[in-house]
């Protein structure tokens, strides 16, 4: 019997995860896809928002301001690789001027800090490659970048590390309610019983939320197209630039990942199919109108990839709460932007809504932190490089050429959980460059048959149903 089941592996239930094992309680997190990050949260732009286009009085709100504070508050003690860069929403003309002053004075009154309306001379001075037409624009300097992977294998792992029993490959089909003693979850890797539930599956929140007969939670996928540029325009702009946002988006942004590579996108329209994940020319030409308008010299050559991403809405604000009509049962729903930042006060809220409706809370005296940090080669400083290549001669032997990926590093994240080129790409970068792999993904999966016993044959991409060689049955 299970204190809490946590059901969808994101960065939201990775944050609740992470925050109740700081109590003694015995929690379980469950995860369809073969990987933690491999629904919703895989396709995250990796913003962390200071809190500048939230209604005031909404959920939104509160939790993306704390939850900027908490990241900054982690990074040293998580080893997360948040940058704090700051962002600027640019205005073209008098009207959106208005507009930003409206949005500083909004998020003030949400306790967001620094804010300041620059002018057109600040911005030549300050953003050089930003369109000479842009008049003003709102700073927001406590805006930042992460790896939203990153960020989940840090949440979940210093979970794993203090009792949380993750288990991934596991869907959940049904829910049976106990009355007074709690769930029974149907997976497809057996029973689970547990006094609480907390829903964070993303796209299917609705499915999981009907199966204990709770009808009221509708999910909309909204796509999201984004384009990755090579890095070699890691110097395009100095901070994120966002033009001034609408009622139902904050628009199309010029960003960057937190290795380096600009990013353009995304485009926001609703669908029906929670899988489709395909991009369109006529999301790349809407992008490229957009984000050119704000940095003319964006150049369609420099695209080195494109991706989509659907993000859960259920109306405008997040859906948290603790279902009356189903004790023990905690939607955590319709959580799209600015769901990343929020996520570690995501997990706060809902231990807080747990403790509400009965569950005792009891912190632990000691906990217990990741003692090794992982070796990046590539955002090292030249010298500190050069004294690790000497150290361990896994470190100079280079896997992947474009991102500078070493064999210890792909060998640290297969130890710590990858099982899937994904996984080793989504932790280190490895396939992540200009060649797509061209030049390491066979050597990788070498390194994931030998590290994981398994036979090359049952190496993929992101999970079952993506194995990238098959078995020649040719003689049979």
């Amino acid at each position: 019997m299970y204190d809490v089941a946590i059901i969808g592996g994101g960065v939201v239930g990775a944050a609740v995860a992470y925050e109740l094992s700081h109590y003694s309680l015995h929690v379980a997190l469950v995860e369809r896809e073969e990987e933690l990050s491999f629904g919703v949260s895989k396709a995250n732009s990796g913003i962390v928002h200071p809190g500048t286009q939230n209604p005031p009085d909404s959920l939104k709100a509160r939790l993306c301001v704390l939850g900027n504070r908490l990241i900054r508050e982690m990074a040293g003690t998580l080893d997360l690789d948040f940058k704090e860069v700051g962002e600027l929403i640019v205005a073209f003309n008098e009207t959106e001027i208005a507009h930003l002053w409206q949005l500083k004075q909004e998020a003030e009154d949400c306790d967001v800090s620094g804010l300041e309306v620059v002018s057109r001379q600040w911005l030549r001075d300050n953003e050089p490659n930003l369109s000479p037409d842009a008049v003003a624009a709102l700073l927001a300097p406590t805006a930042g970048i992460i790896s939203p992977y990153r960020l989940v294998y840090a949440l979940s792992g210093e979970a794993e590390l203090n009792g949380v029993e993750v288990r991934t490959s596991t869907r959940v089909d049904s829910i049976i309610c106990q009355e007074g003693s709690g769930f029974v979850l149907s997976t497809t890797h057996g029973e689970i019983c547990t006094r609480y539930v907390v829903n964070c599956a993303g796209l299917y929140a609705d499915v999981v939320s009907g199966m204990v007969g709770l009808d009221d939670l509708r999910i909309s996928p909204r796509k999201g197209e984004e384009y990755i540029l090579d890095k070699k325009r890691r110097y395009l702009t100095r901070h994120l630039l966002f033009p001034v946002p609408t009622p139902d988006s904050k628009g199309i942004l010029v960003t960057r990942t937190s290795d380096g590579n600009p990013m353009i996108g995304p485009t926001a329209y609703e669908i029906e199919d929670k899988e489709d994940l395909s991009t369109t020319d006529e999301g790349l030409c809407q992008v490229l109108r957009v984000a050119q308008r704000l940095v003319p010299s964006i150049d369609p050559a420099d695209i080195i990839a494109y991706f989509a991403g659907l993000r859960p809405t259920a109306g405008d604000d997040f859906v948290i709460r603790h279902e009356k009509k189903v004790p023990g049962f905690v939607n955590v729903a319709g959580i799209q932007s600015p769901g990343l930042t929020a996520a570690p006060a995501i997990g706060k809220y809902v231990a807080w809504l747990l403790e509400c409706a009965g569950l005792g809370m009891r912190p632990k005296t000691q906990r217990h932190g990741r003692k090794q940090r992982a070796v990046h080669l590539l955002a090292m400083p030249l010298e500190d490089a050069k004294r690790v290549v000497r150290e361990d001669p896994e470190c100079a032997e280079i896997v992947c050429r474009c991102e500078t990926v070493s064999l210890r590093e792909v060998k640290q994240a297969i130890a710590v959980g990858a099982t899937t080129l994904d996984g080793v790409k989504f932790r280190t970068r490895a396939g992540a460059g200009r060649c797509h792999g061209s030049f390491c993904t066979c050597r990788i999966m070498r390194i994931l048959s030998e590290k994981t016993d398994r036979p090359i044959t049952s190496i993929s991409k992101r999970g079952k149903g993506s194995e990238i060689v098959v078995a020649d049955r040719s003689d049979e």
